[in-house]
């Protein structure tokens, strides 16, 4: 079910001051904040109220506009939902705004316009400054499953559903990390940094310390979502075995190398452009 926005003001008997001007036409947001935030997913939907609270005038002219970056758009003109809401609202009440499937892209200033032409104070206006925050879903992590020990190793999160931006936090065996290592008594033998604000977890040297499962979360003001645990494995290089490799092919390469030396010095392999020409000169000799 999605937030109801209206309460009803006690005060609502009373003249109200907007925009520094007194009136006799009152429009009020209810409730009295005017920055609402609305946490939601898909399918929710919000009401931005504005209250006629008293006029003389039978039919007042009612407007709403989206301002968002910079730019101004009609939502509500001459009795007509307008804009990219055309499908996704109404007005309900004869002046209230209320908006269906509401995602991050509603998140703007909505003015609501009143013109009066019988009243003292003939326009009036109010703005609602609507902040839609999406929850974050399961960020993508990439962890390397296997780093040999004192090298470099990178760790990634990302999520690009979540608004606000959601920030980041790193866990290993669920315990969580600090933003550097140097940081804390505890991290003291490892050396790793992580950035909040793009989600990686950078390590200048690994050492065995650094094996296990790790995982990230990512946060905003709407709530947080946590992707799979990785694995990731810090091992040791076995530099005599890379060396006896290295030998062995060596032995290897020299023992073919020598193979094939003996073998032309013995006349087996002999070339087939020569061969040929031998043949046609004897055939010719014998003619």
């Amino acid at each position: 079910m999605p937030p109801r926005m209206t309460t009803q003001d006690p005060t609502s008997h009373l003249k109200m001051r907007v925009r520094g001007l007194w009136g006799q036409i009152k429009i009020q947001l209810l409730p009295p904040n005017r920055c609402p935030f609305l946490f939601t997913f898909l399918l929710l939907g919000v009401e931005l109220s504005c209250i006629i609270k008293a006029t003389t005038t039978p039919e007042p002219r009612i407007e709403w506009k989206k301002i968002k970056d910079g730019q101004t758009t009609y939502v509500f003109f001459h009795n007509k939902i307008q804009g990219d809401l055309l499908n996704r609202a109404e007005l309900i009440r004869r002046t209230s705004l209320a908006i269906r499937n509401v995602t991050r892209l509603d998140t703007a200033t909505y003015r609501c316009e009143v013109a009066a032409p019988g009243d003292e104070k003939n326009i009036d206006e109010i703005n609602i400054h609507l902040t839609v925050q999406v929850k974050p879903v399961a960020p993508k992590c990439r962890v390397p499953k296997a780093v040999p020990v004192g090298k470099s190793a990178s760790l990634h999160c990302q999520e690009n559903e979540g608004f606000p931006a959601p920030t980041y936090s790193w866990y290993r065996n669920s315990e969580p990390l600090p933003a550097d290592s140097t940081s804390h008594h505890k991290f003291k033998n490892s050396s790793f940094v992580v950035n909040p604000a793009t989600g990686t977890l950078a390590f200048s040297t690994v050492n065995k310390g650094d094996t296990g499962r790790y995982y990230c979360i990512a946060t905003n003001n709407a709530g947080s979502a946590k992707c799979e645990e990785q694995e990731m494995e810090v091992y040791d290089l076995n530099i005599g075995g890379i060396v006896g490799g290295v030998l062995v092919v060596a032995v290897v390469l020299s023992l073919i190398t020598l193979g094939i030396c003996c073998a032309y010095r013995k006349g087996l392999f002999v070339n087939k452009n020569a061969l040929c020409l031998r043949t046609q000169l004897s055939f010719w000799g014998k003619a």
